[in-house]
C-alpha cells in the first residue's frame, strides 16, 4: 500500500509543471500584441534620464575630499649650467630645465620663429641652429635636443 501512495505524489508534480508551460506562450503572445508600437520606446527614454541624473549625485561626495598638494620633483629643479651655443639664446647663468624651456619659448616667439602653417615646429635662425642641428624641429623634439646642452 505504501507503494501506492507514492506514486501519486510523483504525478502531482508533473501536473504542476505542465500547466506552467501552457501559460507561457499565453504571455508571449500578449507581449507580442502590446510591443508592436509605441509602447516599448517611451520607457527606453524615460530610463536614460534617470541614468545621467546618478552620476551627478556620485561626483558630489569626490569633491569634498581635499586634493593633495603635489611636490616639486628635486630633479626638475637643479640648476645646469647651459653649453656656449645655448647660453647665446638663454644666458650663461645656470638654470633649471623648466626655466631653460621657459627662456627658449619667449625667444622663440620675440622672434615670430614658430611656423605659421604647423604651430608645432619651430624654424631654427642662426643661434638655433647650433643648438637643434637641424633648420627646421618640432617641439617634441626640442626638449630633447636641449638636454645635450645642459651639464
Amino acid at each position: 500500500m505504501a507503494t501506492a501512495k507514492k506514486a501519486p505524489a510523483k504525478k502531482a508534480p508533473a501536473k504542476k509543471a505542465a500547466p506552467a508551460k501552457q501559460a507561457a506562450p499565453a504571455k508571449k503572445v500578449a507581449a507580442k500584441k502590446a510591443a508592436p508600437a509605441k509602447t516599448a520606446a517611451p520607457a527606453k527614454k524615460a530610463a536614460a534620464p534617470a541614468k545621467k541624473a546618478a552620476p551627478a549625485q556620485k561626483a558630489a561626495p569626490a569633491k569634498k575630499a581635499p586634493a593633495k598638494k603635489r611636490t616639486v620633483n628635486a630633479a626638475f629643479m637643479k640648476a645646469l649650467t647651459p653649453s656656449a651655443a645655448l647660453a647665446a639664446v638663454v644666458g650663461n647663468s645656470p638654470l633649471p630645465r623648466t626655466e631653460v624651456v621657459s627662456k627658449l619659448w619667449t625667444y622663440i616667439k620675440k622672434n615670430k620663429l614658430q611656423d605659421a602653417v604647423n604651430k608645432r615646429m619651430i624654424n631654427a635662425d642662426a643661434k638655433l641652429k647650433e643648438v637643434f642641428g637641424k633648420v627646421q624641429v618640432s617641439m617634441f623634439e626640442m626638449a630633447g635636443l636641449i638636454g645635450k646642452h645642459l651639464k
